[in-house]
């Protein structure tokens, strides 16, 4: 086969050129517009319910709940292993896949199973949710607010009413993760004199205060020829409202909330903390979507970010949008490629060019390098392989096996062309470059054989790990 294609080669030399030309055009544009990852998709097809327990304990939610949704997920096809995980007021459980399932398919049977689930469980507790699928590389831009004029409750609004909004809705987000600020709530703080004074009972103020702030239908009214729909009015929902929400009324006189509570806007129990340079702050680690590209996520939200800058300057909230960035890895890594490529190529020209004396000869080797890089990558890419730091790594190492061949083919023509010259009756041209390089044919071939052998066990850890 390799001879064959060897001949039509040299025959045809003009398309073989051409086609190198094709290559390094569309290659090239190919590249520019690929995304880019740190990793390859190298996690599990796993799928992750996480059930919220307020108030219960860890060996609560281990026996109330985790359990019960172990026992709600066993038998599903292509389940390999459950874990779980209970701590106070969360229960998490893993369940694994084989890898050939479809995750989509497999998250439609863990949701139809979680469906009839919420019956069972005590009451308090939230009904159990499949995490959003995440790519194995997870976070993709890590940004944080602080301000010396706004306090954590406020940048926390802004964060939760604005920000985070806007971010999920950029394409490639699954989630955001939120450190920090101090969560808004409408607090009723009791008085417990005031309680006992009025001869009322915490569950009644509770009761009470559910209805002044729930939602309801009111029905409606039909005449003859229309139908009138009611609504309710008047809810209330801020601490002003709430405390001229009456509780009992008589003809002489009304009791409202406000004369047995303290009613104000406060933050909820922290469960943690942030602080960007020294400073307390806000930290959003962006999580992007399974199968999602981190460069151009991470683009699209720097993208999404700018349309707040003038938001942030005049309320005067400092932004910090590289506390961490995974793209920045994948930006050094193509930079590095590239001026290793054309590092590679120069010393190539230099080198044959100083042995050979021969400018054509060191050319012809040189440009192999992009043309075959170029190639491989555009196979992968056709193939749906999104390019990454691996693959990069690899096609950096294969640079120098791609130089040895190109330069053992050319250096073997150039001097069986000029033994040629010297000749009485020289051989034609295509003649002495095709029996040159079929010269040294086999051994090309079983140095780059043994050299591809020396890469199988990474192929075949996979399977070792398994």
């Amino acid at each position: 086969m390799l001879t064959h294609l060897i001949r039509f080669s040299i025959r045809y030399y003009g398309i073989i050129i051409a086609l190198a030309l094709l290559i390094l055009c569309y290659g090239s544009y190919r590249f520019t517009t690929a995304g880019l990852d740190v990793f390859p998709e190298f996690s599990p097809k796993q799928i992750t319910i996480q059930t919220e327990s307020p108030g219960f304990s860890a060996e609560h939610v281990e026996t109330l709940v985790s359990q019960k949704i172990e026992s709600s997920l066993s038998g599903l096809l292509g389940l390999n292993t459950l874990r779980s995980e209970s701590i106070q007021g969360l229960s998490i459980v893993t369940a694994v896949f084989d890898e050939q399932s479809d995750i989509y398919r497999n998250r439609q049977l863990i949701t139809e199973r979680l469906s009839s689930l919420s019956s069972q469980l005590p009451e308090g507790v939230h009904t159990p949710m499949p995490i959003p699928l995440t790519s194995s590389s997870a976070t993709v831009l890590t940004i944080g607010l602080n301000s010396e004029h706004k306090n954590l409750m406020q940048l926390r609004d802004l964060v939760d009413t604005l920000l985070v909004p806007r971010l999920l809705a950029v394409r490639g987000v699954a989630d955001i993760n939120i450190f920090g600020g101090e969560i808004r709530q409408v607090q009723i703080q009791l008085d417990p004199i005031k309680l006992q004074k009025f001869n009322l009972s915490i569950n009644e103020v509770i009761k009470a205060a559910t209805q002044i702030g729930k939602i309801q239908g009111a029905g409606f009214i039909e005449s003859t020829n229309q139908r009138f729909t009611l609504q309710v009015t008047g809810l209330a929902t801020t601490p002003e409202q709430l405390r001229q929400s009456i509780l009992k009324y008589s003809a002489s006189n009304s009791l409202v909330l406000g004369d047995i509570a303290d009613i104000q806007y406060a933050p909820e129990p922290a469960i943690g903390a942030a602080q960007i340079m020294g400073k307390p702050g806000i930290v959003m680690m962006v999580i992007g979507q399974f199968d999602a590209n981190t460069l151009t996520v991470s683009n699209a939200v720097e993208q999404a970010l700018t349309e707040f800058e003038p938001l942030f300057a005049d309320q005067q909230i400092n932004l910090y949008s590289h506390l961490f960035r995974p793209a920045d890895y994948i930006q050094s890594s193509v930079s590095n490629l590239s001026s290793h490529l054309l590092l590679g190529g120069l010393f190539v020209i230099l080198i044959l060019y100083f042995f050979l004396y021969n400018l054509r000869t060191a050319f012809i080797a040189a440009i192999a390098i992009p043309v075959s890089l170029i190639s491989a990558a555009t196979v992968l890419l056709e193939f749906g392989v999104n390019l990454n730091i691996m693959v990069l790594g690899g096609l950096a190492i294969a640079l120098g096996e791609v130089v040895d061949d190109a330069i053992i083919d050319t250096e073997n023509i150039f001097r069986r062309l000029r033994e040629n010259c010297s000749l009485a009756n020289p051989l034609a041209t295509q003649k002495v470059v095709y029996n040159a390089s079929i010269e040294v044919r086999g051994s090309v071939v079983y140095a780059s054989f043994i050299v591809a052998l020396v890469f199988v066990p990474l192929l075949t850890l996979g399977m070792c790990m398994k």
